[in-house]
């Protein structure tokens, strides 16, 4: 057990390979949401592009910490700004499938507009509603069915979890690397 604890301690003091891993995540859950909507026709609503978002900008710090990842000081910070990003994108997931599963109502976010709107057109009024419902299960897993919300917590919360993990032992990391010089 120790050497796991060891073994996953080191890989996550390396901010090359948790960046790269952060990035590889973010690039293919933006591929995966693309593909469900492009190709397999699921339509998504407010809440399901909102979770794209975080996913983008996680990306973007990721794709930062790579260039940056010799200084240890600062892939600590930006590992900290992550995991804050995916603890939002967890929070919107979980607000997410509880819309989903009727735990509680839909915000304004979600609703149709009105089309008896003055000043706009039917076809303004077409464009600017939403594809999917956000209180519908467009997919669910056949096996344990948790729709994609709900895999997205469950990610989120992971990486969520891993980042911090990082952020800690990296900044760690940092100080010894600084005490070694100052000796």
């Amino acid at each position: 057990m120790e050497r796991l604890k060891a073994c996953i301690a080191g890989l996550l003091s390396s901010p090359g390979l948790v960046f790269a891993f952060l990035l590889f995540i973010c690039v293919f859950s933006l591929a995966a949401a693309f593909f469900a909507e492009g190709f397999l026709g699921l339509e998504p609503c407010h809440l399901c592009i909102y979770q794209r978002y975080p996913f983008a900008f996680g990306a973007v710090l990721a794709a930062i910490g790579l260039a940056k990842r010799r200084a240890l000081p600062f892939s600590a910070v930006l590992l900290w700004l992550s995991s804050l990003n995916y603890l939002t994108n967890a929070g919107i997931a979980f607000y997410h499938t509880g819309v989903e599963r009727k735990w509680w109502e839909a915000s304004e976010l979600c609703t149709l507009p009105d089309f008896s709107a003055k000043g706009q057109t039917l076809i303004e009024n077409i464009l600017s509603t939403p594809g999917g419902r956000c209180d519908e299960i467009p997919w669910a897993d056949p096996l344990l069915g948790l729709s994609m919300a709900n895999y997205n917590v469950i990610l989120c919360l992971g990486l969520f979890a891993m980042s911090a993990l990082a952020a800690v032992l990296i900044r760690r990391k940092s100080r010894e690397v600084s005490d070694a010089e100052a000796a």
